[in-house]
């Protein structure tokens, strides 16, 4: 941190020598304060001094953050028409490669298609504390949610640099636990989303004891901001409600006792960085971590939301879908009452009609490119796990029965398959699932009584 914190300070050493130096005149055009800000972004690219460009990459995002909303949405729109690609150049490139597919030919062309604006971005990187504020420029680009081709061009430029800058490579995997730096733990707390941190106590009850582990990818230049976390729970069995993880009254286990390691809970902390996919490097570092350091752990699963059903069966029942009879409508509309979950008889009712067309949700139901259409299945199904099983009221929290009613699945991450699940879903498409829960999709629409797969496995289990 120490090396940081004066490299540091030596970048704002020169940015503040910059600034001198523009000050005194020692440009052409030196910066005043009605200069524009289209005039400094113009000034920052064609400057040459390393001083300067840093003085000036720190005036722009100085007068970027001072914007209002609509003076920023101003700025992307200039940023789109004025720092584009240099046409001329272009058209003259494209002409070249069509009687010349030389690799000269190849590189003038991709250097004359690149916008003016990358370089722009990457000078404005520069400033002290550039990175942090460029993830935030970003941040608000995708809060502007404007769907028309100056942002979606501009939003590609930042995409496209980030997938760079935030390269695996790059980043490095810390553990958070009770003796990491209270300004960091504190971010912890604000910034997870999955099953939100009352405090500092529930926070200690999450990282302190010996059965619970939490890491984190940090960048250098975000030095001590996480980017992505995820939180651990080393226990002896596959548990199927978050109760049994996070119960404040459960007796922690010896680490070395235990045989399942869950992810119950991973965070992105920049939504600047929507899109710039490392969970999964994540989670693959954190499984080489734990085997090493924990050789008796032999079953990797999660415990994960699915925050897309409750909306995809809304749309399901106002579509009167007809795969769904008419008793199914009527039993959902038990789902109607906030206390359905509360009755024991209702929820037995729900719970034989919802499985089975949350199995429906997860192996048929299909997004652009045939993937799966729930965000967090996307997620686990395409880093190689496997749907293992779906949790009945597993999270009994308002956010939770508002996203899922209250449903959870396990994803298993076996070792073994990883990779061939992953070609299976990327290739073709399949989703890798077990027994169970493949035979509760395939009756999900073709039984008349589509409940009766929960009864009859209720059955069979009672009488093994």
């Amino acid at each position: 941190m120490a090396g940081i914190s004066f490299f540091s300070d030596m970048v704002q050493s020169i940015t503040d020598r910059g600034r001198r130096l523009l000050a005194a005149g020692a440009r052409s055009e030196p910066v005043q304060a009605e200069t524009s800000i289209e005039t400094l972004c113009d000034m920052l690219l064609s400057s040459r001094g390393e001083a300067s460009g840093m003085a000036l990459a720190a005036e722009v995002l100085q007068r970027w953050a001072q914007l209002d909303a609509a003076g920023q949405q101003d700025f992307v729109r200039m940023l789109h028409e004025q720092f584009g690609p240099d046409m001329a150049k272009l058209d003259k490139a494209i002409e070249r490669y069509r009687s010349d597919r030389s690799s000269d030919a190849v590189i003038e062309l991709h250097q004359a298609a690149e916008p003016r604006r990358q370089e722009l971005v990457r000078r404005l990187n520069l400033a002290p504390k550039g990175t942090a504020r460029l993830v935030e420029m970003r941040e608000r680009l995708l809060a502007m949610k404007d769907a028309t081709e100056p942002f979606r061009a501009v939003d590609a430029d930042f995409a496209h640099l980030f997938g760079s800058w935030f390269n695996r490579g790059f980043l490095t995997l810390r553990p958070i636990d009770w003796s990491t730096p209270a300004d960091i733990l504190e971010k912890i707390i604000r910034y997870e989303a999955v099953h939100e941190i009352a405090g500092w106590e529930e926070l200690r009850r999450r990282l302190a004891p010996a059965d619970r582990r939490c890491f984190a990818f940090f960048h250098p230049r975000l030095a001590d901001d996480p980017l992505i976390f995820v939180e651990v729970a080393l226990t002896r069995a596959i548990p199927s409600a978050i109760a049994d993880v996070l119960d404040v009254n459960r007796s922690p286990i010896t680490a070395q006792d235990a045989t399942t390691a869950v992810f119950y809970s991973i965070s992105n902390c920049q939504d600047g960085l929507r899109g710039i996919s490392f969970g999964n490097f994540l989670i693959k570092q954190v499984v080489e971590d734990l085997r090493r350091d924990l050789p008796g752990l032999k079953t990797f699963v999660t415990l994960s939301p699915v925050p897309g059903f409750a909306g995809w069966l809304a749309r399901l029942r106002k579509a009167a879908d007809a795969s769904l009879d008419d008793r199914t409508l009527k039993t959902l509309e038990l789902l109607d009452d906030p206390s359905w979950a509360d009755n024991p008889q209702k929820a037995r009712v729900v719970e034989a009609v919802l499985l089975p067309l949350a199995a429906r949700y997860f192996i048929r139901e299909r997004a652009a490119g045939r993937r799966p259409v729930d965000p967090v299945a996307r997620f686990h199904l395409g880093n190689g796990a496997r749907l293992e099983r779906l949790n009945f009221l597993a999270d009994r929290s308002a956010k939770a029965m508002r996203q899922s009613h209250g449903l959870m699945v396990n994803y298993f991450y076996k070792l073994d398959d990883i990779e061939a699940n992953h070609e299976a879903l990327a290739q073709h498409g399949e989703i890798a699932a077990s027994p169970e829960v493949r035979k509760l999709a395939a009756t999900a629409s073709t039984d008349t009584d589509i409940g009766a797969p929960v009864r009859r496995r209720r059955t069979e289990m009672q009488k093994t």
